[in-house]
């Protein structure tokens, strides 16, 4: 297989075109003929002209990569090998959706031929791509899974908006349905990973350490919220505990924030999902999932308690919000939970402004409702600083001052700034 891909006498497919799908495409197009498959034609045509959609990838990254971008399935049936990288979300119900994922499994399934392999790269929980996939590729094509095609699951690891820590830099997880499977996979991957990869013993496995790669995150993060929350009532900063117990060698560096996006904000409930399946609830998991998921609420309280202390009423109040992207230096809003921020605010009556150079209005209009404003203005009554983009550093404590009213109000959720030693402002950190 392996030979006939570098002969380009056969072809890889990749199904979803996004922040994982896309540069995968354009790394083994470098090595072998591939076809980019994206349901969205507006996207495909960007792709065409070297563009990419989600603003990763500069245009050079497109050079020398032998890639068709289409939206036509028909051209999957020249393919050999067909890598799934569509999106895993949750419902409102924080249920698994996996409409994506059985969609894709049933387009690859209509044009499945005898001796196909399909990877999964998208995040599952264990079990999902034998027990879920398996049978819609069979239905849809005719054939016999391990007879007459083979699967595997390779989680994808991409940080986005990490320009070091790039595809081709981290070690890839690979599995495979049987050790054929496992080793075409392999061999396939080590083809574009430079560090190489680690063979799971399973498809289970592999899918099962992806996802505790983030739960794991997760809970992190929410002890630090929870800290972060016991703190505030003690009136110390969460920040300077932080920096003096990480002098310790073993102290695990983490900090309190809002987690949202399409990973660690995600991934724990499809966890949690088939726990409770098998008959067990889980509590550590739930429980951070809980801290996490009540931090914007927590924040919208803050402030209107500030704004009281101030004597202010929250009903007359104008906030400006910095950065509505799930993490800086991306454009991606998917699960921002700045959007449940500003919707919290808004039960507290409390006006706001969303500034962000790095979201696409159009994007954050379609998809939370929320009209963002080309530059701020000159009399605010509290700066949230949401995400810490880079473009914001600009933003010294004193121009955060100079475009707010009497009494000003500081709110850095990300820890951008240090304490400022001076009592003219009310300043307030995670």
């Amino acid at each position: 297989m392996i030979e006939s891909l570098q002969n380009k006498e056969k072809r890889i497919s990749v199904i979803g075109l996004g922040y994982v799908g896309l540069p995968l495409a354009l790394e083994f197009g470098r090595h072998f003929s591939v076809i980019g498959l994206d349901i969205n034609q507006s996207r495909i045509d960007l792709m065409k002209n070297k563009t990419d959609p989600s603003g990763e990838l500069e245009k050079v990254a497109f050079e020398g990569s032998d890639v068709e971008f289409t939206a036509d399935a028909a051209l999957l049936s020249s393919a050999h090998i067909h890598i799934v990288a569509v999106p895993t979300p949750v419902d409102e119900h924080k249920v698994p959706n996996l409409t994506p994922l059985l969609s894709a499994s049933k387009t690859v399934g209509k044009h499945l031929k005898k001796g196909d392999y399909v990877i999964y790269e998208s995040t599952v929980y264990p079990g999902c791509t034998e027990e879920d996939c398996v049978p819609v590729l069979e239905a849809e094509s005719g054939l016999v899974f391990g007879t007459d095609f083979k699967i595997g699951y390779s989680p994808e690891r991409i940080n986005p908006g990490d320009k070091v820590r790039t595809l081709t830099k981290i070690l890839k997880i690979v599995s495979g349905s049987d050790e054929e499977a496992l080793d075409t996979i392999a061999k396939l991957y080590e083809t574009i990973i430079e560090p190489g990869v680690h063979r799971a013993s399973s498809i289970k496995v592999a899918e099962a350490a992806k996802i505790i790669e983030n739960t794991q995150r997760d809970l992190n993060i929410s002890l630090m919220n929870e800290l972060s929350i016991i703190f505030d009532k003690m009136n110390i900063d969460t920040k300077s505990v932080l920096e003096a117990a990480g002098t310790k060698w073993n102290f695990l560096k983490f900090y309190p924030g809002l987690v949202g996006g399409h990973c660690i904000g995600v991934d724990p409930y499809y966890l949690l999902h088939k726990s409770k399946e098998l008959g067990y609830d889980p509590q550590v998991i739930l429980s951070g999932r809980r801290v996490n998921d009540n931090m914007p609420s927590y924040v919208a309280k803050k402030l209107t308690q500030l704004f009281i202390q101030k004597n202010k009423s929250p009903k007359q109040c104008h906030a400006l919000i910095m950065g509505i992207t799930f993490k800086e230096n991306v454009s991606d809003i998917r699960n921002s939970k700045i959007s449940e921020l500003i919707h919290e605010l808004d039960e507290y009556s409390i006006k706001t402004d969303v500034y962000d150079p790095y979201a696409s209005a159009e994007e954050v209009e379609a998809e939370y409702g929320i009209t963002m404003i080309d530059k701020p203005r000159q009399d605010y009554d509290a700066v949230v600083i949401a995400v810490n983009h880079d473009r914001f550093k600009a933003y010294t404590i004193d121009k955060l001052v100079s475009i707010m009213t009497r009494d000003p109000i500081i709110m850095d959720l990300k820890g951008m700034y240090a304490l400022p030693d001076r009592e003219d402002i009310s300043y307030w950190r995670l």
